[in-house]
């Protein structure tokens, strides 16, 4: 097994160990996010029905129209926690249940969380 394989499967573990605790209701939806090398993406879900109620990335026309040339790529996930929590908010969504998804809370992940935070959402 290779190392990418490793952190892989490191990763898929981490995050079912995540998801046994939070799950997406009406009352509170779950926050997920995905990291990929490029872009960051982030849905809220309700669990109960399988829905997707909210979602938001990087590719987005209303985050591409802020984000300006050679902007680092925290500060991009900051604004996409920020256009979140106003799509959010404007469906009645306030609280929401953080899932990280097996990613460690700290550089695109927490500027996410941060600019959700600011932008309204309480988690």
């Amino acid at each position: 097994m290779n190392r990418l394989e490793l952190k892989k499967i490191r990763r898929r573990r981490r995050k079912l160990r995540v998801r046994k605790k939070i799950f997406g209701t009406a009352e509170r939806p779950r926050l997920s996010v995905y990291r990929s090398l490029k872009h960051i993406y982030c849905q809220i879900i309700n669990d109960e029905i399988g829905h997707t109620l909210v979602s938001c990335s990087t590719l987005d026309k209303d985050v591409r129209s802020q984000i300006k040339d050679g902007m680092k790529k925290i500060e991009q996930a900051k604004i996409v926690g920020q256009v979140l929590a106003r799509k959010a908010l404007s469906q009645g969504l306030v609280n929401v249940a953080f899932d990280r998804n097996g990613y460690l809370f700290h550089g695109r992940v927490k500027a996410l969380a941060e600019g959700a935070r600011e932008g309204g959402l309480k988690f």
